[in-house]
């Protein structure tokens, strides 16, 4: 299976330097889309959801400063990294432009080996930071996955998954600020659940964008299960405007699946095989 290219926008209104940046990455093994304008950058980056920004501050439109503020205030490219690219070189430009949340600064005339490891190093920073949900500000990822692994040593555990079937049909039916909102609250009706219901050190994260785990303990797990699909059952149709609930549209709407899983399903071989077990067990 090939390796997904890592995504680089260069907006650079410098046609010369624009080439020279995107011949030069593309032979460093990124994928590059090229804008010269501001606002052309801004639609770029909504729309090919780059992993990293080069951006230069001189552009002929909005200048790399209002760039910035728009990409920071969309939430789809709200943490994507942003190397600044200036021929600016005062204090106060450059703090100007880390206010507004760039991951780095570099000057012109730059060198072109000092900009790939800037790149580099930002890019691996934002792969290693991306560990809570930038919607619910739950646990995900290489966080989750430690916490998994724990039970691997143990018998004393066990975990639950709870999926939001169809969330991707009401998004489209809605909006992403809507589709938001229903996660937001699902994560705290299960935390909610968990606090009330469960022990004071579970866990509770994303096991993906529209599934939340819980690790508790056998003693508790049943009446922690039933008192999150008790919740959500009754909550889900309220999600929805009231025309849409009384006629009960769209046809895929949100619905809840759950799973359980306790040592006694093993033996686990390892963190996937229990992983792969839990999901199986959806109902």
């Amino acid at each position: 299976m090939t390796e997904k290219k890592p995504v680089i926008l260069i907006i650079e209104d410098d046609l010369d330097v624009a080439e020279m940046l995107d011949a030069y990455f593309r032979v460093q093994g990124y994928e590059v889309y090229v804008a010269n304008w501001g606002e052309d950058g801004v639609k770029a980056c909504q729309a090919k959801h780059p992993d990293l920004v080069i951006l230069d501050i001189r552009l002929p439109d909005i200048d790399g400063y209002e760039v910035a503020k728009r990409l920071r205030d969309n939430r789809r490219t709200a943490s994507t990294p942003i190397i600044f690219l200036t021929e600016k070189r005062s204090r106060a430009e450059r703090l100007q432009g880390l206010e507004l949340g760039a991951d780095d600064y570099i000057t012109k005339p730059f060198d072109i080996q000092e900009l790939r490891l800037r790149v580099r190093n930002s890019l691996q920073r934002s792969t290693l930071g991306a560990v809570t949900n930038p919607v619910t500000n739950l646990p995900e990822g290489t966080i989750v996955d430690e916490r998994l692994s724990e039970c691997l040593d143990s018998d004393d555990w066990a975990i639950m998954l709870v999926t939001l079937d169809n969330l991707e049909s009401f998004r489209e039916a809605y909006g992403f600020v809507a589709s938001d909102d229903v996660l937001r609250a699902v994560s705290i009706m299960v935390q909610n659940s968990a606090r009330k219901v469960g022990n004071p050190n579970d866990f509770v994260g994303h096991f993906s964008p529209s599934e939340f785990v819980v690790v508790t303990t056998p003693e508790v797990i049943n009446d922690l299960g039933e008192r999150i699909r008790t919740r959500l059952e009754q909550s889900l149709d309220y999600f929805y405007p009231l025309r849409d609930r009384e006629q009960k549209k769209p046809a895929k709407r949100l619905a809840l699946q759950m799973a359980e899983l306790l040592p006694m399903d093993g033996p686990f071989k390892d963190l996937d095989h229990l992983k792969s077990l839990l999901h199986r067990k959806r109902k």
